[in-house]
């Protein structure tokens, strides 16, 4: 039955606030009335509540298609904490696990299934769908359906398709970012029975948007660092650079920390604890860090890369100043920026021959035939591939995500599953048991004491945690889980970490493999927009940053913000005379001796023109630049 309580109720019951957040509201009663709805709402405007109130309201579960792995996890076990019923569905999943999964939802023991974009083209689970009463259809980061969008997923252009299963159940589309086009186009691709889109102001009236220009980022970084107080993160695009990036703030008394996919999870949740709790200052991330993680208190956001479009910034960039405070948003390039990111463009689009030579090369590394491998899921290491075939790996991963597009495969990167259990036998059968393990039995133990629910479902277990509880070594817990596994006492299923190939379709023959104009020359022309946007929004001309992004939004009648760089530049230089800048550099070094930085940092004047009548007040003798690379005024104080 649904709750018979208010959607304020429901959302003090379980969330403990008392109103809504702008445009929540607005979208939960629109979802109520039974309207398609597409939410448009920028980083941290909690998205997940517009969708999670409204279907403890009704009466039903709600369908949660999610790219995100990572996300997906999180908000289940958030939900469970709540006492509130949920489960997932993704490729790291047993068949034990996803018919358990399959039974909550389909005999009412579920209010909300999580599930990737790439099970809708499972005909099992669309037979297991039909028999769900499901009340709503949730789409996130849904600018991933349109092929105008930075981030395309073909899988999940199915979506539509499944709401012929159920044309009276309204859909939820939620993303931060979408240019106008996007929005248009998700409401199409999603068959919105009217166009019924709620927004929220992509401005962000406490944010500072600052690009420096600078051949030194890493000095440039350990200064803002050292300028800017509080929690900073700093997103780079190379694994391998965030452990060297972070190396060098530490060496500067920054203390920092790394993040990255590659991480395994025991890391990546002691990393995000430890910089949620203040014990490490700034976190240097690849994208792969900030999906999920809502710390208010954020100062500052630095790019050390230059992004590859304006919507990825701008996501990652709204991770800072959640709690309203003053916050900054910088971004470092440099003269070779512009090439890196053309090259980025060759790199994403290769030629089709090549491409065509991937999708043989990684059918024969999976041994299948021609004909075979349709509706079939294959482990597939990625780089041992690349190895294989002495394979460039930018290239590669791209050709496998045009394939991807293509409709020949999909190509699911790196499910990370922990270890879990299940205990099979009863707890009578547990007091007999003999095992041929030493210590098997005080790894039971530990187990039973320090995990609930695991005679009823699958339960995560850590076995770095239950080594470091109870003493035992890992060798010993892992022989005994596999011992337990062979007696059928528990169901184990150690950790795992492996990308995977799906094929929709038997293998083809490499001369039929077809990529149409809409997901090969119009896609690549479309990050060709994106990458001048971008280089649109670094250029030292701009009038105000805030203002380009968002123009590029939509938002075209937005005066300027005042307190970007290029604002703030602009003020200074309309506010000032030649002779004020002169004055100013007399003075400060008159007091002491000081290097061009400090003149630079401390007068509120383009930085172009006091270090010019710096120069030019060396040249006439005024200002004396003094082996240590200092500049003083030899004229006393008056």
């Amino acid at each position: 039955m649904p709750s018979k309580l208010s959607i304020n109720e429901i959302l003090k019951k379980y969330w403990g606030y008392e109103v809504f957040r702008p445009l929540q509201g607005d979208i939960i009663r629109s979802v109520l009335e039974g309207r398609d709805t597409l939410g448009l709402m920028p980083t941290g405007g909690g998205k997940s509540i517009t969708f999670q109130v409204p279907t403890m309201a009704m009466d039903g579960l709600a369908l949660v298609i999610t790219p995100i792995i990572s996300l997906m996890k999180d908000q289940v076990d958030n939900l469970i904490e709540r006492r509130i019923k949920a489960t997932y569905l993704h490729a790291g999943l047993t068949v034990g696990e996803v018919r358990r999964a399959y039974e909550k939802c389909m005999y009412g023991n579920c209010k909300f299934l999580y599930i990737s974009p790439e099970r809708l083209a499972s005909q099992s689970f669309l037979d297991h769908l039909k028999r769900m009463p499901v009340c709503l259809i949730v789409v996130d980061e849904a600018h991933c359906i349109s092929q105008w969008g930075y981030d395309f997923r073909p899988s999940f252009l199915n979506i539509a398709s499944v709401r012929k299963l159920f044309p009276q159940v309204p859909v939820l589309a939620l993303t931060a970012t979408a240019t106008p086009t996007v929005v248009n186009d998700i409401m199409q691709r999603l068959a919105f029975k009217q166009p019924n889109v709620f927004s929220k102001s992509f401005a962000r009236d406490n944010l500072s948007y600052v690009v420096r220009h600078t051949s030194e980022k890493l000095a440039e970084l350990v200064h803002i660092m050292q300028r800017v107080p509080g929690t900073g993160i700093v997103y780079v695009r190379s694994r391998k650079r965030t452990k060297l990036i972070s190396d060098e703030l530490n060496r500067n008394g920054i203390k920092a920390d790394y993040y990255h996919a590659g991480l395994n999870i025991e890391e990546k949740e002691d990393k995000q604890n430890k910089w949620k709790n203040d014990e490490c200052r700034v976190m240097v991330a690849t994208n792969a860090f900030g999906m999920g993680i809502d710390k208010p208190d954020v100062r500052v956001v630095v790019h050390i890369d230059v992004p590859n479009s304006l919507e990825e910034y701008y996501q990652e960039a709204g991770r800072a100043g959640r709690d309203g405070k003053r916050s900054y948003v910088v971004l470092l390039t440099s003269p070779t920026d512009s090439r890196s990111l053309h090259r980025h463009i060759t790199d994403s689009f290769p030629e089709r021959d090549f491409i065509c030579s991937v999708y043989e090369r990684a059918c024969n590394f999976l041994h299948l035939a021609v004909g075979s491998g349709y509706d079939h899921q294959y482990d597939f290491n990625f780089n041992l591939f690349c190895r294989t075939f002495n394979l460039p790996v930018l290239p590669t991963h791209n050709a496998l995500n045009i394939l991807t597009r293509a409709g020949y495969i999909n190509f699911i990167e790196e499910v990370d599953t922990q270890s879990r259990v299940m205990i099979l036998a009863d707890k009578n059968e547990l007091y007999d048991l003999r095992t041929e393990t030493p210590g098997a039995d005080r790894v039971l133990q530990a187990i039973l004491r320090m995990y609930t629910g695991l005679f009823a479902d699958y339960v995560f277990i850590n076995e770095d945690v239950i080594s470091y509880r109870t003493g035992i070594d890992q060798e010993t817990i892992y022989s005994s889980l596999l011992e337990f596994n062979r007696q059928h006492i528990m169901h184990y299923v150690p950790r795992k970490r492996t990308p995977y190939i799906y094929f929709p379709t038997s293998r083809e023959e490499p001369r039929y493999l077809v990529f149409p104009k809409a997901i090969y020359e119009d896609l690549k022309q479309r990050m060709q927009e994106r990458v001048e946007a971008v280089l649109n929004y670094t250029s030292p001309h701009l009038h105000c940053r805030e203002a380009a992004l968002l123009s590029y939004f939509g938002e075209q009648d937005h005066g300027d913000c005042g307190h970007c760089d290029a604002c703030i530049e602009r003020r200074k230089r309309d506010n000032h005379t030649t002779t004020d800048v002169q004055q100013g550099i007399l003075y400060m070094a008159q007091v002491k001796p000081r290097r061009i930085e400090e003149f630079v940092e401390t007068l509120s004047f383009p930085k172009d023109e006091v270090v010019q009548m710096l120069a030019f007040l060396v040249d006439e003798g005024y200002i004396q630049h003094l082996p240590d690379d200092t500049y003083r005024n030899p004229e006393p104080l008056k």
